[in-house]
Formats: C-alpha cells, sequence, structure tokens
C-alpha cells in the first residue's frame, strides 16, 4: 500500500537504483491482458517516471522457486503493452523488473542480485535497456551495496521508530515518515481496511474450497475402500485377511460389512 504513494514510491525507486527518479506515476495491482486464450499478469506495483523509464516493484515473502521465469514473463509483457500497433522499437523505454524478497532467491547472501544481458563470448552488454533486479531483506553480504539500501532492506523487516532513530538514514527516516503519515491517513486506513477484509475472503475461500474438496476425496477413497472390502469378501477371504489386505482394523471390516448386508 505503501509504494502505491507515489512520493513513497519514488524515494524507493531511488534508493534501489541509486539515481533520481522524478513524476512517478503508480498504478498498483495493474492487469496486463491480451486474450483469453493466454495468461495475464498483475503487477504488485507499476511505475513510469517523467523520462518514461518504466518500473514493477514485486513483494514476494515466500520462495516459490519461480522468480527467474517470472521475471521474464513480467518484463516481456510490459514490453508487449509498451507499444501502439506501427510503433517503432526504438519508444521502448528502460524497464526494470524488481523482486523485493523476505528471503534470499539465489542462497548467495547478498542483499542485492542485479541481471541484464549481456554477450557471453565479450562480455559487453546487449543493450536493451532491461534489468531485472532481486533484493534481500536478509542478506548478509554487503559489498557493493551502499549502507542507504541496505538501511532499506533492514527497515522493510524492522519498520519501527527505534530502528530508523538508529539508523541515522536520512532517507529511510523520510519513508518512515510517509508511512507513518499514510497510516494515519484516513483515506489510507479505509483502503487498508478494505485489503485485509480482501485478504479475509480469500483465506476464507480457499478453507472452503479446501474442506470441500476434503469431504469429496473421503467420500470417493471410502467408496472405494467399501468395494474393495466387498470385493475381497466375496472372494472368501476372513476378517483378518481383508484387514490386512486394507490397512484397517476387523473391526472397521465388519462395520462395512454390516452397512452393506
Amino acid at each position: 500500500m505503501a509504494f502505491s504513494d507515489p512520493e513513497a514510491c519514488a524515494l524507493v525507486l531511488q534508493v534501489i537504483l541509486q539515481k533520481p527518479v522524478y513524476k512517478v506515476m503508480v498504478q498498483p495491482e495493474k492487469s496486463i491482458l491480451y486474450s483469453k486464450e493466454f495468461r495475464s499478469v498483475r503487477l504488485d506495483v507499476y511505475a513510469r517516471d517523467s523520462m518514461e523509464a518504466e518500473y514493477d516493484l514485486e513483494m514476494q515473502n515466500e520462495d516459490q522457486g519461480n522468480l527467474p521465469l517470472r521475471s521474464r514473463f513480467y518484463q516481456a509483457e510490459m514490453d508487449a503493452a509498451a507499444l501502439k500497433p506501427g510503433e517503432d522499437f526504438k519508444r521502448l523505454r528502460p524497464s526494470y523488473v524488481i523482486f523485493i524478497c523476505a528471503f534470499d532467491p539465489f542462497g548467495e547472501g547478498y542483499y542485492r542480485y542485479t541481471f541484464e544481458n549481456r554477450c557471453l563470448e565479450t562480455g559487453k552488454p546487449l543493450g536493451d535497456g532491461t534489468r531485472k533486479i532481486f533484493l534481500n531483506t536478509r542478506g548478509t553480504r554487503s559489498e557493493g551495496v551502499p549502507k542507504e539500501l541496505i538501511h532499506f532492506l533492514q527497515y522493510l523487516e524492522n519498520s519501527t521508530d527505534e530502528f530508523v532513530q538508529s539508523t541515522q538514514d536520512e532517507t529511510v527516516a523520510k519513508l518512515h515518515k510517509r508511512v507513518t503519515w499514510l497510516k494515519e491517513d484516513r483515506r489510507w486506513e479505509a483502503k487498508y481496511m478494505t485489503f485485509e477484509e480482501m485478504l479475509q475472503r480469500k483465506m476464507d475461500d480457499g478453507l472452503r474450497q479446501g474442506i470441500q474438496k476434503g469431504i469429496a476425496k473421503g467420500i470417493t477413497e471410502g467408496i472405494a475402500l467399501t468395494k474393495r472390502v466387498l470385493r475381497l469378501n466375496a472372494q472368501g477371504m476372513s476378517a483378518a485377511e481383508i484387514s490386512a489386505q486394507c490397512g484397517i482394523s476387523q473391526a472397521e471390516v465388519a462395520d462395512i460389512l454390516n452397512m452393506n448386508e
């Protein structure tokens, strides 16, 4: 929610990229859908600055093992949406896909992993204007990473007044002030409450679907077990033999046979 605020988003991008970012236009939960026949994408936070550079900011709490491929797909979708039919490819502006992870996505301990397309033979960059950045809030290796970015990532893990004061970081202090203001703003409070309610509904729906699937699976398995017990009984097997074959107690075998007499 905080990154949906243009001022906060601009601050975050400046910290991550270590360059000025001006006049940011932000669109949270931006959906890109070309056809029902193809998979759509919903970007957590899509932003465009005054130079028309594009940014996708994604918050990732769990490692699902698919970030490299997701970053490829997201960047491709952003590029496809950037040009109108007939427009020259030169109109494509720089684009960044940024994953902020609450885990180490590549297991090397770095706070930041930056990828761009390069020639394997010469090492020269392709120059296509794309970059993928994976940030690790629990990094341990600070080589080549500015203190400002480390403080920002640590702030995501510990966004308290005490931590902000201990860093003495002006940018983190600005961001914290902005986040605090947003939390207290009634319009944002209403949005936040709506977001919480939406999450709760999704959890409730998931729970109901899980229960329904569990009941359906239990019924299916129960019918299959009953048929198996009856078949073995018809073949002349004793209750002890059926029990061993089906992995249930002799009492359960008796119950199934009694219910189907």
